[in-house]
């Protein structure tokens, strides 16, 4: 029973205080006067009356009502219901005549109302909350003051306070009548017998009112009336959950809302959908404005604001706000709210819509139901609380069986294991569930129902019946909905258990029905007779005899246990029982001693121990062996499950949810092996390494599950202790068969009361007893697990927060590359505190700080706490002492049998700088090696790390013993490493690895290694400061291609004293030979063998000797050369590779180098030799290429303008067009300013920068003046002669090129250049282009004349940054002339530009606009070397990842496309098709673009190759490369980072990027390159290996100060290992196809146009392939060293067993494809070199074999009448503008229907047919004729080469049916070398002899065969010979 109300209080308007606008609330009265004992009067009251301030009103308000809800000290809750009326007073300011302060602000204009109206507050304040009842009662009594009625105020009062109901019982009419009314109302109301029944819940106050209490039948579900329901129509359904959410997870909520009563609902609504939870923090439905700073608290809080503070919220930066007004909720960036976990979330929010809106289901059906209407308010607010009490019994069910009772008496102590409850849910990683079961809420639930002798509820009964039916229903909404009003029908009737009575009597006075209502203030109340009242009622009830209403205790049923639920995403193993099986044989085959079967079984059982199916099992097993006594174990055994273990706990989380750490506790210290000298080893002392054990919440659910279980078997009788005693794992599941621990203590609960004293006080003290046992055996424990084996290395520590300090990451901070560590690694981490190093002392304080904490939540005696905290230091101390012991003797045991260690091969002058440190290579982010994506799991392996003086190598086996016979090679040159980071490892099959290495190449291979326990730490940083040694050596000549077969230590020692005597060789070397020779590109080099560093010195005189050689065979045309030649040289001549340019130049007719003056006029350029010095540009060649009228001078003064003086130089002549391609690097700043920009600033004179800058105009004018275009036009002087000349040269293929030059154009430049209203007002000076010229160069006289001459640059601000008709112009559009009229392109041709000029934008800005159109400047946007480096770092990342990542932002593609390296090569490659295409049309192109030695390579090379065949071959590959990116000066050292001066700029991989650029076209045109794939990757890999001089150095300058360019000529035949790539190359090239691309037919001089849209690049599969079993095959001797042994392997097997099959499994990213299944010509050229050597024969060139096929073999198709093909059969001429990407190419003959294969086109010396004119060769092709038929005539003469080569003997074929000239290398040779087509011979005349011809040769033996073509020189035996020959050739032309 209780008080209806405690206190009833009038508060009113305090005038004497009015200071301001605000005023204050003033207490009048209060009854009683006296506090109550059990409740003093809440302070504070007069705030809440008026929560927004007490105001005086000029005009009388209506009266309002609401109900604030006051919290005291002891969390329990007032409700104050405040009923406010209003009363006039006189207005103080005109009483007293003076102004407020408020009043000083308004207008004097305004008049002040002579009455105003003052708020007067009713209020009641009680422990109830019923609403309509305190509304009642307040409106009775302000009735009775405003009608006057006669009752007398103070009885209504009296009778008011001393009202007793009851809280709960609801309608149980057997209930006795607990006291009568008529004591307390003092005869006004005096009820009959009959209505005693009623007595208890109907009141009256005596003014003739009557009223029925709804008091609920159980009071702990939380009364809500419509509440709940119309808080749901102000907010919506996802908003409220989002609150319910909020509030479950402790956040701090706002409401707002204009209604006071509004708030207070809302609040109330909140808490009751929390129900079973009850809401513990700051709970203020209504808050009044003094008090706002409580929302700055930091606690959570429920409260509610009144809207008119709302301003005042905003800066509430963690609160979340919801507008009860507005129905919107407003959450914080800064706040993050856990949701509901699915499919809960979304069931909860289908059932509150099916409540709310019962239409929605059926609003689409074509024929709907008749109207479904939903329930009425009070109904609907029941079913949507049912829905909470569904949702809280799915999230809750099973909660009792993670109960724990640690005490039953004197009182119940239960704590909750919240672990087990999430693992069996699988729940363990939900945010939401985590934070509900950690909040206070949740634990006032387990302590409130975790008793298990109490009254029940409705959800006791939901939790313990219904589960069952609420999981088999939830999938179908009808039931779901059945049952939710089911439960909705049991809170309605809790709630209102009286629903037919409605006799409710009270009288309310009608405000509106008084338009004047007295002026009479509430009168002054008599507070004796209220008094009397209060004193009389307390008497009464103390004389009355106590009803004590039985409170219906029982045993709280526990409901089903929770089954093992599905994880979340609903992917249960099908074939767990499999794995378990595998884990049970295993486990069998172990004990048993069958090691080998174990060991084969155990990689799969350490796959299903992930598992967790897998890791119960392994406890239950392992636990039958220990009832077995099979506990002590052997080494072998005891490994293997100590392995198993640690397996088992590593993927258990440190909360150890599915209690498998649990399970292991009593295993890990049950087994056991035996050491020398009588100790014992337990498992535990091989398990510490893991979190779990440092976590105290593990130990405390652990120590409260063993007291459950003890005392249970403290109660339970006798005959069922022996049950007691069996093994359960808590949480994995107890069987149901026994009482639980709950029921026991439910039962002892019961039986409590009536036990005697003496009983009572003996089972408390059984219970402290056992609590205490326990506590000083899990004191043992845990010393067992937290002193580490090794006490004095304190290892354990360093990972877990044992001391007082928080535990710290086991990821060590990494320094870069460079940096040095200068602090050890074996020093703690984070545990430097000076306590806690030592490791017993915080084993001690941790174990204590666990007693303290368990014991007194048990309520252990403090005696026993001290007996406790005295006896474990003890314990900790006893077990150290045993450690050492055992320590000792571990380390006498045998070590395990490793693997044994692989010795890798070296290649010749490689050598080992650090034998094999054994370690473990692991897994990083490749899948493909893991075998995750099919295959064997190769990785992890063990084996050891190699350093050698070349390469990092890791050579081992995989740790998985069903692959255990594979090896596993991975390996990169050191000179390639760019990263190198220390990490941390834990393996599974070592827990004592600490440190490991991440080294990442810029080969893309990654190496993830950790150190073996047996590698010392020391070692491991010896290791890394030798890698860095060789990574980046003080000088380039400590690299592995300077040190090859030296000793590495000698390069260190003496590399001081070898700097300065290379400077010395320099200076003379550099002088005498250059000088001699003019430069190197003409030149054979001797090779150069660098001498040991202590005979350095006396290799000078060798060098002083060194003779250049030029090579002497010119271009026919060309004049003959210098020679400085021996005749005994001249046999070698041939063999001789020249580095570069010069005789590239001479083919491309670029010049020549004449001993004479009288050079040839007629040549357009020379070879200048002014840079043969390197005194221009250091960066250069010694020979360059320049129009043949600058003289040097002018090329001294020009190259300062540009960057590192690289001034424009020609480099390739398109041989169609003439017109030339030029290179340089960007202007410098002030140059662009001079040069691009407009003259007319005014200057003080003519400066240095003006004349140079007229030097450039005429340089570009030589270049202009070189082009046959130019010539043609420049000759003639009238317009007809200049549109004839270029009328006919622009033919037809001109015109549909323009417009896809003006389309590239816009994308190369960017859209963005076009500028808008060029075209309406016309270009200027457009009329300027089309010219008469009279002279090649004149300077513009009249700027502005429209019949302009050719202008100089400076003259007309040439040059600009863009002009905007260079697009439309190149496009075919034409700009129409100022005059509107059409543009002259109607009646003439516009001229194109006749050079263009490749800038960088950002150089060429603010330039002024000009339509001179000489030469156009190309804006491009370059990117530069940091964005390249940055790009090839992510590409890295994305293709060799560290790690695996499950983020999906981090996939394959998506980090690809991060990287923007298909960018890049986009914007090369566009660029370059540009360049092509302008090349092509006939106009000259200048690439100057940065300093000249990155992007301009590329855009060169690039160029070159897509426009000139030559390149696209081996040898002119070469020579590109040679000439671009080695003599033109590309940083390879730099950019490669090479050495330690370079350290600091980083890996750039510009030359990879071109690599990638020429890979992508071979894709797009695979039948135009002679050298394969394989060619790019193995340059690819070698320009970064270091392992030649190739790529070494960063111009020639340099390396010929070091000596490194000219070699020793007779050491080119010698095997010594090759410095240079190319030797290599060639040597391979002979042996094997690999270098070949089969597929090579080119069309004759096709130029390439490739795709460069990023969708049409392709990622090289360089970047992404392995082969693990022999590592990179770039290094061949070691690939087919490793070839030949297995096969010998196999051989011998093969005779001593029976046959097998000869298939193999092929694994990705193990075999070499390319070995392991051949290509079919690769395989067929292999057998035919076998069976040659089988029989004896000596074996053939594969070349020879493969030219022999394609002669034999080709077949050209027959003319047909329409479609004349060309021999090749594999691309038509009608074709040839498509991609020939197809591969090879397959027609059918025209004979028969045979299908042919081509697979290449003849030899290129034949000549093509004249137009016109079919080939009399193909005529004959279809006929097989006998040898002897097709050779007329035979024999031997000399030829003379075409390229600078020497005279070669040939043995020629005369064909008379053919129509050919053939010759072959030798007599036998079936391959034709070449031929000539005797169709294209003019003439036979006698010849001369030429230098170099073959001596004592008779004069008349030389005769001339003049072609079409060319002219060939012959030279027969003798004279006779010779006329033979001539006769015989004429007689077949006579024929003809």
């Amino acid at each position: 029973m209780a008080r209806l109300a405690d206190y009833f209080v009038v508060v009113g308007y305090d005038l004497d205080k009015r200071g301001g606008s605000e005023g204050q609330g003033r207490i009048h009265q209060r009854f009683p006067e006296k506090d109550w004992e059990d409740n003093p009067f809440p302070q504070g009251l007069e705030l809440f009356c008026q929560p927004s301030g007490w105001q005086l009103a000029p005009e009388r308000k209506p009266s309002s009502f609401f109900v604030a809800v006051l919290t005291d000290i002891n969390s329990e809750r007032h409700y104050c219901a405040c009923f406010t009326f209003w009363e006039s007073v006189e207005n103080p300011q005109l009483q007293k005549g003076e102004p407020s302060e408020a009043d000083e602000d308004d207008s004097p204009d305004v008049l002040q109302p002579a009455q105003l109206y003052a708020p007067r507050s009713l209020v009641l304040v009680s422990r109830l909350d019923h609403t309509e009842v305190f509304r009642n009662c307040l409106s009775l009594i302000y009735t009775v003051h405003v009608d006057g009625l006669t009752v007398p105020m103070e009885t209504v009062i009296g009778n008011l306070l001393t009202c007793i109901i009851p809280i709960a019982g609801g309608s149980q009419i057997n209930d006795p009548p607990l006291c009568s009314l008529s004591d307390w109302l003092l005869g006004c109301f005096q009820p009959g017998q009959e209505d005693r029944e009623e007595s208890s819940r109907t009141i009256t106050l005596g003014a003739g009112d009557r009223q029925v209490i709804q008091t609920p039948i159980n009071d702990s579900l939380p009364v809500s009336g419509c509440s709940v329901a119309q808080l749901f129509r102000q907010l919506g359904i996802v908003n409220v959950l989002c609150l319910f959410c909020a509030a479950l997870t402790e956040h701090k909520i706002l409401f707002l809302s204009s209604s006071y009563q509004r708030l207070t609902d809302a609040c109330r609504a909140l808490l009751a959908i929390m129900f079973p939870l009850k809401y513990s923090f700051t709970y203020v439905p209504i808050l009044p404005g003094k008090l706002l700073e409580v929302l700055s608290s930091p606690t959570p809080f429920i409260i509610g604001v009144n809207s008119h503070f709302r301003s005042e919220t905003q800066e509430l930066l963690d609160v979340i706000i919801a507008d009860l007004d507005g129905g919107t909720v407003t959450i914080p960036e800064c706040v993050h709210i856990s949701v509901l976990p699915e499919p809960l979330l979304h069931h909860t929010q289908t059932a509150i819509s099916m409540v709310l809106d019962p239409e929605l289901e059926v609003a689409d059906h074509a024929f709907p139901p008749p109207s479904i209407q939903p329930s009425a308010l009070k109904i609907q607010d029941k079913e949507i609380r049912a829905v909470f009490l569904w949702l809280f019994s799915q999230l809750f069910q099973g909660y009792r069986w993670c109960l724990h009772i640690i005490r039953i008496h004197p009182e119940p102590v239960i704590r909750f294991h919240k672990a087990a409850f999430l693992g069996q849910r699988a729940l363990s990683e939900d945010d939401f569930l985590m934070k509900v079961l950690d909040g206070m809420a949740f634990a006032g639930f387990v302590s409130e129902r975790g008793p298990p002798y109490r009254a029940t509820d409705l959800f006791d009964d939901l939790i313990a019946n219904q589960v069952e039916r609420i999981r088999k229903e939830t999938g179908d909404p009808h039931k779901v909905m059945k049952h939710i009003k089911e439960l909705a029908e049991q809170l309605f009737k809790n709630e209102n258990p009286y629903p037919a009575v409605t006799m409710h009597r009270v009288q309310r006075t009608a405000e509106s029905a008084h338009p004047r209502l007295p002026q009479t203030s509430f009168p002054l109340l008599d507070e004796v007779a209220v008094q009397l009242f209060i004193d009389h009622a307390t008497a009464k009830l103390k004389t009355a005899p106590p009803v004590v209403k039985a409170e219906l205790k029982s045993m709280v049923p526990t409901g089903p246990p929770l089954v093992d639920f599905v994880d979340r995403n609903g992917n249960v193993l099908a074939n767990s029982a499999r794995r378990l099986e595998v884990v049970r044989n295993c486990i069998t085959y172990i004990f048993d001693n069958k090691m080998l079967e174990a060991k084969k079984l155990m990689p799969a059982v350490l796959r299903a121990l992930k598992g967790r199916a897998a890791r119960v099992c392994l406890t239950q097993e392992l636990n039958l062996h220990v009832l077995q006594n099979r506990a002590v174990l052997d080494d072998q055994q005891f490994d293997y499950i100590v392995r198993m273990m640690n397996c088992t706990l590593q993927d258990c989380s440190h909360m150890d949810e599915h209690g498998i750490a649990a399970a292991l506790l009593p295993l890990v210290t049950a087994f056991c092996r035996k050491l020398g000298g009588g100790i014992t080893q337990f498992a535990y002392s091989c398990v510490q390494e893991h979190m779990v054990w440092t976590n105290m919440q593990f130990w405390e659910a652990m120590f409260y599950s063993d007291v459950q279980k003890h005392i249970r078997t403290l109660y339970l009788e006798n005959g069922e202790e022996g049950d007691a005693s069996s093994p359960e794992v808590e949480g994995l599941g107890v069987s149901q068969n026994q009482l639980s621990a709950l029921e026991l203590a439910s039962e002892q609960s019961r039986l409590w009361p009536t036990l005697s004293k003496e009983q009572q006080q003996e089972r408390v003290q059984k219970e402290e007893s056992t609590v205490f046992s326990q506590a000083i055996h899990y004191a043992n424990r845990m010393s067992y697990l937290l002193l580490p084996l090794d006490t004095s290395k304190n290892r354990l520590l360093r990972n877990t927060g044992l001391g007082d300090v928080e535990s710290v990451s086991n990821s060590y901070v990494t320094n870069s590359i460079a940096g040095s560590m200068a602090e050890s690694y074996d020093t703690e981490s984070g545990f430097e505190d000076a306590e806690s190093s030592d490791v017993a002392n915080s084993v001690v304080r941790f174990i204590n700080r666990f007693v303290d904490k368990v014991c007194n939540e048990s309520g252990v005696t403090n005696e026993h706490l001290k007996a406790l905290h005295t006896m474990i230091p003890d314990i900790v101390q006893m077990h150290i002492e045993t450690l050492d012991a055992v320590h000792r003797e571990s380390k006498r045991l045998p070590p395990i049998q490793k693997p044994k260690l692989l010795r890798p091969t070296l290649l010749p002058g490689e050598e080992f700088v650090m034998d094999g440190m054994r370690v473990h290579l692991i897994t990083d982010g490749r899948e493909e090696a893991t075998g995750s994506m099919g295959g064997p799991p190769l990785l992890p392996a063990e084996g050891a790390i190699f350093l050698t003086s070349y390469r990092l190598i890791f050579k081992g086996t995989p740790t998985d013993p069903l692959v255990g016979e594979q090896v596993v090679t991975r390996s990169f040159p050191v000179a390639s490493l760019t990263k190198e980071k220390r990490i941390s490892v834990s393996l599974p099959m070592d827990q004592f690895i600490q440190e490991g290495l991440q080294l990442r190449s810029c080969t893309f291979q990654l190496m993830k290694i950790a150190f073996d326990e047996e590698v010392a730490s020391d070692l491991a940083e010896v290791f890394r400061k030798h890698m860095h040694k060789l990574r980046y050596p003080q000088h380039v000549q400590g690299t592995f291609a300077f040190t090859v077969g030296q000793s590495a230590k000698l390069v260190v020692e003496h590399k001081t004293k070898d700097k300065n005597q290379s400077l010395k060789t320099l200076s003379r070397n550099l002088v005498k030979t250059a000088k001699r020779t003019i430069g190197r590109q003409y030149v054979t080099r001797k090779k150069y063998s660098p001498p040991t560093w202590e005979n350095r010195s006396s290799m000078q005189s060798e060098m002083d000797e060194d003779e250049i050689s030029v090579s002497e065979e010119p271009e026919p045309s060309s004049l003959t050369l210098s020679s400085t030649i021996r005749s005994s040289d001249r046999q070698t001549m041939s063999n001789v590779v020249e580095r570069a340019c010069c005789r590239d130049y001479q083919r491309l007719g670029l010049g020549t180098l004449s001993n004479s003056l009288t050079r040839s006029k007629n040549e357009p350029f020379r070879i200048s030799t002014v840079n043969r010095m390197y005194t221009v540009c250091r960066s250069y060649p010694g020979l360059l290429i320049v129009p043949q009228s600058i003289p040097d001078s002018t090329i001294q003064r020009i190259c300062r303008c540009y960057r590192q003086n690289r001034f424009p130089v020609v480099c390739w002549r398109n041989s169609r067009t003439k017109a030339v391609l030029l290179r340089s690097a960007g202007l410098h700043a002030k140059g662009v300013v001079g040069f691009f920009k407009s003259p007319n600033a005014p200057t003080a004179g003519p400066s240095q920068a003006d004349s140079t800058s007229l030097e450039q105009e005429k340089y570009l004018q030589a270049i202009i003046s070189s082009m046959p275009s130019y010539s043609e036009t420049s000759g003639r002087n009238t317009l007809s002669g200049f549109t004839s000349s270029h009328m006919s040269t622009s033919d037809s293929s001109d015109k549909l090129r323009q417009p896809k030059i003006g389309a590239l154009m816009k994308q190369v430049m960017g859209a963005k250049e076009d500028v808008p209203g060029t075209f309406s007002r016309g270009a200027l000076g457009q009329r300027a282009r089309v010219v008469s010229l009279s002279q090649p160069r004149v300077s513009v006289k009249a700027r502005n004349s429209p019949r302009g001459k050719w202008g100089s640059i400076r003259g007309s601000g040439r040059l600009s940054t863009y002009n905007p008709d260079v697009g439309n112009r190149l496009a075919g559009k034409e700009s129409p002339q100022a005059n509107g009229g059409p543009s002259e392109t109607y009646f003439l041709r516009q001229q194109r530009a006749y050079l263009f000029i490749i800038g960088d934008k950002s150089q060429l800005k603010g330039g002024k606009q000009d339509s001179f159109q000489q030469w156009e400047v190309v804006p491009i946007e370059v990117f530069d070397v940091r964005q390249v480096k940055n790009s090839f770092k992510k590409l890295m990342k994305a293709c060799v990842p560290s790690s695996l990542s499950f983020d999906a932002n981090m996939t394959f593609h998506r980090c690809l496309e991060e990287s923007e390296w298909m960018n890049l090569l986009h914007r090369v490659l566009q660029v370059s098709v540009l360049v092509v295409e302008l090349l092509d049309n006939g106009s000259s192109v200048m690439v100057s673009l940065e300093d000249g030695w990155d992007v301009t390579t590329q855009v060169v090379s690039l160029v070159q190759l897509l426009s000139d065949p030559y390149y696209r071959t081996i040898d002119g590959f070469r020579l590109l490369v040679e000439k671009e990116w080695l003599s033109f000066g590309h940083r390879f050292s730099h950019r490669g980072a090479q050495t330690l001066a370079s350290q600091s700029s980083g890996f750039t991989p510009v030359f990879l990027q071109f690599l990638d650029c020429v890979h992508q076209i071979h894709l797009q045109f695979p039948m135009e390159f002679e050298f394969s794939q394989y060619y790019l990757k193995f340059l690819a890999y070698h320009y970064v290996s270091n392992r030649f001089r190739t790529f070494l150095l960063d111009s020639d300058y340099e390396r010929i100060e070091l000596g490194v360019l000219y070699e020793e000529k007779g050491e080119r035949k010698s095997t010594q290992v090759c410095k240079s790539v190319w030797d290599y190359i060639d040597r391979l090239n002979k042996k094997t196809p690999i270098f070949y691309n089969y597929m090579f037919s080119p069309e004759e001089e096709e130029v390439l146009k490739p795709y460069s849209f990023v969708s049409n690049l392709k990622v090289w599969d360089f970047y992404t392939e392995e082969t693990l079993s022999e590592g990179p095959s770039f290094d061949w001797e070691l690939v087919q060293g490793r070839q030949e042994k297995p096969q010998e392997e196999a051989g011998d097997k093969q005779e001593t067993t029976a046959p097998k099959s000869k298939r193999r499994i092929v694994w990705p990213c193990y075999d070499n494809l390319s070995k392991v299944v051949p290509d079919a010509i690769t395989k067929l050229l292999q057998d035919v070199q076998n069976l040659e050597t089988e029989l004896g024969q000596p074996t053939e060139k594969w070349k020879d074999t493969w030219d022999k096929i394609k002669t034999t073999q080709r077949v050209e198709s027959r003319l047909e009448s329409r479609h004349s093909f060309s021999s090749s059969l594999l691309m038509s001429s009608n074709l040839s503008h498509q991609r020939r990407s197809q591969g090879v190419y397959l027609q059918e003959s025209g004979v028969g229907s045979s299908i042919n294969l081509a697979l290449d086109c003849e030899v290129s010396a034949t000549s093509t047919p004249a137009a016109g004119r079919p080939s009399t060769s193909t005529l004959y092709s279809q006929f097989q004729s006998t040898e002897s038929e097709n050779r007329s005539f035979e024999g031997i003469l000399y030829k003379k080469g075409a390229l600078l080569k020497p005279w070669k003997p040939r043995w020629f074929v005369l064909d008379k049916t053919k129509h050919q000239l053939r010759y072959y290398e030798t007599r036998q040779d079936k391959e034709c070398k070449g031929m000539i087509e005797l169709a294209d011979v003019e003439s036979v005349i006698p010849g001369t002899p030429a230098m170099g011809a073959p001596k004592n040769i008779d004069d008349k033996a030389f005769f001339d065969l003049k072609t079409t073509k060319r002219v060939y020189n012959f030279c027969a035996q003798d004279s006779s010979n010779a006329q033979s020959w001539m006769d015989s050739i004429q007689g077949c032309l006579s024929d003809a």
